[in-house]
Order: structure tokens, then C-alpha cells, then sequence
């Protein structure tokens, strides 16, 4: 009994160690019930806000939560154990340094959870999984874990006694060094990042850049590929095609349709106001067309020319041709009905009239013959 109580480590008496042993029992315990409590808060507080809002924070804080790694609680509780010992001095900064270092790794596997959930809800989360930016969302979750990372590792070394100052440096001068070496890789990855964050348009859309016109089917780190009409791919770098107007189809709430006709100049003013309430009618019996105007606008060479707008609320482009065929077809019901008919490029060519001058016989003899002629026959 006396050996055990006069059991010296460093030391250390046995009565201290079984103190140290406590509070290392204890700050485990503490720092798994914490853990335990949020997560359990968290999901409750999931379960009564998800039937109202669409709360990604809640999700996101779970998932991190989820990330605590019980290990490292028990290395930070037998520190912390460690801590209520009268250790000599150089050990006492070594296992100060050491609590740095789990809290580092810690924070690090929480920031890196939190940011590939929170990438995941936040690039396209209504989409389907196949239809996902998946290479911008890549980027975005390597570039941002690579800077926490770096983070996380300056801070540690900073509060462990270590100088930095030259390694900061060396990684300012190596970026400037690789920017310059990339420069064209890294505008187009930048173009990327810039697409999936801003999203002026999605995998799906239907856009028209400069003389590319198509559906968006891919979005790369380096380059979009779209889907022409005629069927074959199109593939245009994301710098270049940020620096081009986008003319984006796919989010048009409503379709700004104007179309012109013309009728022969035979047509009366009473036909023509008939005929602009007739197009007037027909357009409002349209559910998904809102009408705007039809006006008798000039008379032309060959033609009195119409001109009449409407708004179709739809963007996709074969209901727009279809709701332009059934108009063309009744506008040609309601001229056949007026007896109006349709112009078409004509010429009309006066022709003056021929005017015959009489020539003499030349058997007939006239009265201004010289009379010497006369006398001689």
C-alpha cells in the first residue's frame, strides 16, 4: 500500500495520476454528450422546419456534426487529463502543442464535410443527379478544401512556435509563378467557377451565342459543349463564351411574337377594320396567347402590309410554331370569309398605244411633183 501511494512517474504520485485519469473520464464524456446534444437538436429542429422551408444550413450542420471523430476526443480529453499535472515545463508546451494539432484536425474534417455538403445543395439542388454540374461543383470543392486546408495548417503552425513568414512567401511567389505558366487553363477553370456560382445557364438550356446555337449538355472545367439542332456537338471554351452575349431560351417567361402580311390594293377600309378585329379575336381565343396589337401599318408597293404582335406565354419553340400555324391557318379562314385576297410581288406595265404615220404609194403620184416630172411622163 505505501508503494502504491508513493507510486512516483515524472514524479508524480499516484493520487494526481487518478486525478488526471478523472478528468480525462470526464472531459470525454462532456465532449461526447455536446456532440451528441446538437446532433440530436439538430434533428429535431430538421423534423418541425422541413414540412415548412427548405432550410440547407440544418442539413449542412448535421452532416458536419456527424464528422466528429471520437478519437480525437479521447486524445483532447487525455491532454486535457494531462494538463492538471505538474509536468516539467518542456512538456507542458509539447502537449499544448499537441491539443493545437487535434483541434487542426478536428476543424479541418468538419470544414471539409461542411463544404462538400453545402456545395452539393448549392449547385443545382432541384436538378437530376445526372443532369448536375458535376466538374464545376468538383472545382469549386477542391479549390475551397485545398484553401482551408492551408488555412488550418498556417494557423496550427503559427500557435506552435513555428515561423511562417518564409513559407508564405514561397507559396506567393509559386502561385504567381503557376498563374503565369496557366493562365489560359486557369481563365477557363475561373469561367467555369464563374458559370456554376452565377449560372447564367444550366445542363438543359436552350442558348444562342454568337453563331453557336443549341442545348447546353455539359459544362467542363475547361469547356460547354452544346447540342445543335441539326444533331452534332458543339464545343466552345468557357472564357470565350462568357465574353459573348448569351441569349438564353430556356428562362424566357413569355415569347414577344411580331409577324407581317400583306393584301392586294383592292381591299377596302371597311374589309381591313373587320379583318384587324377578326385577328384581334382570334389571338384572345388562344389560352396561353395574350394579345397586344394588330395595326394596317403601310401601303406598299404591292400590298397593304399588316403587322401584329402577340405574346405567347411559353417558352418551348415547337408550341410556338404550333400556336403560329393554327393563327396563319384562321387568318386564312377569315380572309376567305372577307374576300380579301393575299398580295403577292406584282408589277403592273402601262403600255402607250402605237400611232401609224401614212406613207405614199409609190405608184401615187402627189400634187408637190415638180411640173417638169409631169411634163416628161
Amino acid at each position: 500500500m505505501v508503494l502504491l501511494q508513493e507510486f512516483f512517474a515524472f514524479g508524480i504520485s499516484l493520487e494526481n495520476w487518478l486525478y488526471a485519469l478523472i478528468a480525462t473520464l470526464l472531459s470525454y464524456l462532456i465532449l461526447e454528450l455536446l456532440t451528441r446534444l446538437a446532433v440530436h437538436f439538430a434533428k429535431k429542429r430538421m423534423s418541425v422546419i422541413a414540412r415548412l422551408t427548405r432550410r440547407r444550413i440544418d442539413e449542412v450542420m448535421l452532416g458536419v456534426l456527424d464528422g466528429s471523430k471520437p478519437y480525437l476526443y479521447f486524445l483532447f480529453a487525455v491532454l486535457i487529463g494531462a494538463q492538471t499535472l505538474l509536468l516539467p515545463a518542456k512538456l507542458e508546451l509539447r502537449l499544448s502543442q499537441a491539443m493545437i494539432v487535434i483541434i487542426g484536425i478536428q476543424a479541418a474534417i468538419w470544414l471539409n464535410r461542411g463544404i462538400n455538403m453545402w456545395m452539393e445543395k448549392l449547385v443545382d439542388p432541384d436538378a437530376h443527379s445526372d443532369l448536375r454540374n458535376r466538374a464545376t461543383t468538383t472545382t469549386m470543392v477542391f479549390l475551397l478544401r485545398l484553401a482551408v486546408m492551408l488555412t488550418v495548417l498556417l494557423t496550427v503552425l503559427a500557435n506552435i512556435g513555428i515561423n511562417i513568414t518564409a513559407f508564405v512567401a514561397s507559396l506567393g511567389i509559386g502561385g504567381v509563378a503557376i498563374a503565369l505558366a496557366l493562365q489560359t487553363i486557369l481563365s477557363d477553370l475561373f469561367a467555369s467557377l464563374s458559370i456554376g456560382l452565377d449560372k447564367p445557364f444550366e445542363v438543359g438550356d436552350f442558348i444562342v451565342v454568337d453563331d453557336l446555337v443549341g442545348t447546353v449538355e455539359y459544362i467542363g472545367i475547361k469547356t460547354t459543349r452544346l447540342r445543335s439542332l441539326s444533331g452534332e456537338q458543339l464545343i466552345r471554351s468557357n472564357a470565350e463564351l462568357l465574353k459573348s452575349a448569351i441569349r438564353n431560351y430556356k428562362r424566357m417567361s413569355e415569347r414577344r411574337v411580331l409577324f407581317t402580311f400583306g393584301v392586294t390594293h383592292q381591299t377596302s377600309g371597311e374589309k381591313i377594320t373587320e379583318l384587324t378585329q377578326a385577328i384581334g379575336q382570334m389571338i384572345r381565343a388562344i389560352s396561353i396567347a395574350r394579345f397586344d396589337r394588330a395595326h394596317f401599318v403601310r401601303i406598299g408597293a404591292s400590298s397593304l402590309d399588316f403587322e401584329v404582335v402577340y405574346y405567347l406565354q411559353s417558352s418551348e419553340y415547337s408550341v410556338y410554331m404550333d400556336t403560329q400555324q393554327r393563327i396563319n391557318l384562321e387568318l386564312m379562314a377569315a380572309c376567305a370569309q372577307l374576300d380579301i385576297a393575299f398580295a403577292h410581288p406584282t408589277t403592273t406595265l402601262h403600255v402607250a398605244s402605237k400611232v401609224e404615220v401614212a406613207t405614199p404609194h409609190p405608184d401615187r403620184r402627189t400634187a408637190t411633183e415638180p411640173e417638169e416630172e409631169m411634163a416628161a411622163s
